[in-house]
């Protein structure tokens, strides 16, 4: 047997989410080929939306997601998706887990779920990349954007997934959705600098308006590193993904030079050259160049678009905190992030405006 206490990340399952590993063994002993049990279950610490196991049998491990249990709405936690994209990447030089089989029969484990190869290597939290040698942290970086690039280079008609999401519009979409979500979230109140931004925004829509997958949460920790190499495996966690704007993907990831810690870790006000890391500057060129880009005119747009997303999320956990529904510290912990991280998203408004 597999031992997955030796996979970090993963423990003993959570109550309430429990599976029922007999009838789950009885399953994939029927339908997926050279499956043998017994079967050790564990839960990994994220996947708080689509809860994600690890399956170790005495030969191989397995990751499981599934759709969380209880009432859900119709079109959230769409684990078909997730195993649709990574199905059809599979097919190209974009790094993600082998997709193995979908099961849409809820008295399995009470819920759809999809099963992928489970892939071993580093998963590195803080892109300060402490824990690699200084001397390879700008090869990681590179491999952080070369793996982006190679989604963003899939023609998505080759791949079957032209009707993944819809064709042009996705900022405006985008905007359209979390505006009207923050001004709706009377109990988290206005934030003055939101509001700026609800005004601003729609008068900067870039005129052009490409279409590619977009990952839609493109971070250092939803990718897997080769044990050694810096070299990304896979990319996780696709549940955002959709038909959208490459740049505006490209950009939630550079976020992460104009952001202190807010939530996860950022590099804003971090000594890069004392690193050894490359600057945004060179982050942006090295994704032009896989890309065939002459540069991003309109960066500062996307980063301040991607930054009043990421507030209009933490408004509306604010919201359900003040109204009762959500009273955890993390959840206090985002909420108090609002007001700071709008403030920033406003000062890259303003770049924009200056450019």
């Amino acid at each position: 047997m597999t031992d997955a206490a030796s996979v970090p990340g993963s423990g003993p399952v959570r109550q309430g989410f429990e599976i029922d590993v007999d009838r789950l063994e009885a399953y994939l002993r029927r339908q997926l080929p050279g499956f043998d049990g017994p079967v050790e279950l564990s839960q990994f610490e994220g996947g708080q939306s689509n809860p994600t196991y690890l399956l170790s049998t005495p030969s191989r491990r397995y990751v499981l997601r599934r759709k969380p249990p209880g009432k859900l709405l119709p079109s959230a936690h769409a684990v078909d998706r997730e195993y649709r994209v990574i199905s059809a990447l599979g097919a190209t030089d974009v790094p993600v887990p082998r997709a193995l089989l979908l099961c849409d029969d809820e008295d399995v484990v009470g819920t759809a779920f999809y099963l992928m190869e489970w892939v071993s290597g580093r998963i590195i939290r803080d892109p300060g990349f402490p824990q690699v040698a200084p001397a390879d942290r700008p090869a990681h970086s590179e491999a952080i954007v070369d793996a982006l690039a190679r989604l963003h280079s899939v023609d998505v008609r080759q791949v079957g997934l032209e009707d993944f999401g819809r064709m042009g519009g996705y900022v405006a979409r985008q905007f359209a959705r979390w505006s009207g979500q923050y001004l709706q979230d009377e109990a988290a109140g206005r934030v003055e600098a939101m509001d700026r931004l609800v005004e601003w925004l729609p008068t900067r829509m870039p005129r052009v308006d490409e279409t590619c997958v977009v990952h839609g949460d493109y971070r250092c920790d939803n990718l897997i590193f080769h044990p050694t190499e810096p070299r990304v495996l896979a990319i996780l966690d696709w549940e955002l993904a959709t038909l959208g704007d490459p740049l505006a993907d490209f950009a939630y990831y550079l976020m992460v030079y104009r952001m202190p810690e807010a939530g996860v870790p950022g590099l804003a006000g971090r000594d890069l050259e004392a690193l050894n890391l490359p600057d945004e500057a060179a982050c942006v060129a090295a994704y032009c160049q896989r890309t065939g880009r002459d540069g991003i005119p309109d960066l500062d747009f996307y980063i301040a678009f991607n930054l009043f997303k990421l507030a209009a999320v933490l408004h509306g956990i604010k919201g359900r905190v003040l109204r009762g529904t959500a009273a955890s510290a993390r959840a206090r912990q985002y909420a108090a992030k609002v007001e700071p991280l709008a403030e920033l998203a406003w000062a890259q408004a303003e770049r924009a405006m200056r450019a």
